[in-house]
């Protein structure tokens, strides 16, 4: 017997990514060609991941040298609950200030990044918060070559 389909469709990709908060593994490659693996609080921006990190983080400088990436995001602990997204592709760095406080408070919103809970931030706070770091930051956008996915729970409990 034939195994069932487990992928995932893009509309479940993107309820996936964009639903409960998750965290992102990513891997860039070292200047030796050895990846880097970082994990990494994340948004979906017109159906593509995006994070922001210092530009002066390895994470950045390895991108700007090679743009090529992979991203994991993953969840469930028991196998049939397994579900994930693997993407491989590349990078677009994005050091536009306001873009890039824009991703700060989409992240505020969607993780603790200013207190013990997500929290929407008024254009005033936003700018207070983290006006200063905007400008020392990369927006990243993940611009997918290939997708891979998985949800175990399609399996419905069966190996």
């Amino acid at each position: 017997m034939a195994r069932k389909d487990i992928t995932m469709t893009d509309d479940e990709i993107q309820a996936f990514l964009g639903g409960e908060r998750k965290i992102l593994q990513l891997a860039t490659l070292s200047i030796d060609g050895s990846p880097h693996l970082a994990p990494m609080w994340f948004v979906m921006d017109n159906g593509k991941i995006v994070f922001r990190s210092f530009t002066k983080s390895q994470k950045i400088v390895n991108l700007m040298r090679d743009p090529r990436l992979s991203v994991l995001v993953e969840t469930g602990d028991a196998y049939s609950e397994l579900r994930g997204v693997m993407i491989k592709g590349t990078a677009t760095l994005v050091t536009d200030p306001e873009f890039v406080l824009d991703i700060y408070g989409r992240l505020a919103a969607r993780y603790p990044m200013v207190g013990a809970e997500p929290v929407e931030m008024t254009p005033e706070a936003l700018r207070l918060s983290f006006g200063t770091h905007a400008v020392k930051n990369t927006a990243v956008i993940v611009e997918p070559k290939t997708v891979t996915s998985w949800d175990h729970t399609k399996l419905g409990g069966a190996y």
